[in-house]
């Protein structure tokens, strides 16, 4: 049986404040743990480092003018996008969907929900070998870029807008 995704805007005020810094703290401690791996990154397994600290101690003051949206599987939380900037220059900066919900839709529903807040260009980084999350990007029209970040490794992608008609 598929479940539905919902999609809600986080309350970063309320208790969707714990949610969202869980969901972001699990996502970054795999990122960090893939980075290793990959040797990109430094520093020993299961720790972050100190400037992701603000967006799980706080993420109502770190994510202050983003868009923080959280989507749920029966009734418990799934995944996380995090959209940021003004037209002409909106990002995003956090997409993560639990692994238990993955093949679900939920990346493709916060993804939905992402370019559904923005009347502009969409941007985002990727690491090269989440190959499946490239995949979804590309099926909902981003299209990789020459690249912005000096890290190796990193694709940049873009999404714009569909002409109006």
């Amino acid at each position: 049986m598929i479940s539905e995704v919902d999609t809600r805007e986080a309350d970063l005020s309320g208790p969707d404040a714990a949610v969202v810094s869980a969901l972001v703290r699990t996502y970054l401690l795999q990122t960090e743990k893939e980075k290793q791996e990959e040797g990109v990154a430094p520093g020993p397994l299961g720790s972050l480092p100190e400037n992701y600290q603000s967006e799980i101690g706080n993420p109502a003051a770190a994510y202050a003018g983003y868009r923080v949206v959280v989507a749920d599987v029966d009734g418990q939380p799934a995944g996380v996008v995090v959209v940021g900037g003004a037209p002409g220059a909106y990002e995003i900066k956090r997409l993560w969907a639990e692994p238990r919900a993955r093949g679900r839709g939920v990346g493709r529903a916060l993804l939905a929900a992402a370019i559904d807040s923005t009347d502009g260009p969409l941007s985002l980084t990727v690491w090269h070998w989440r190959a499946p999350a490239i995949r979804l990007y590309e099926s909902l029209g981003f299209v990789r870029v020459a690249s912005w970040d000096a890290r190796p490794g990193l694709v940049c992608m873009v999404r714009n807008p569909e002409p109006s008609a």
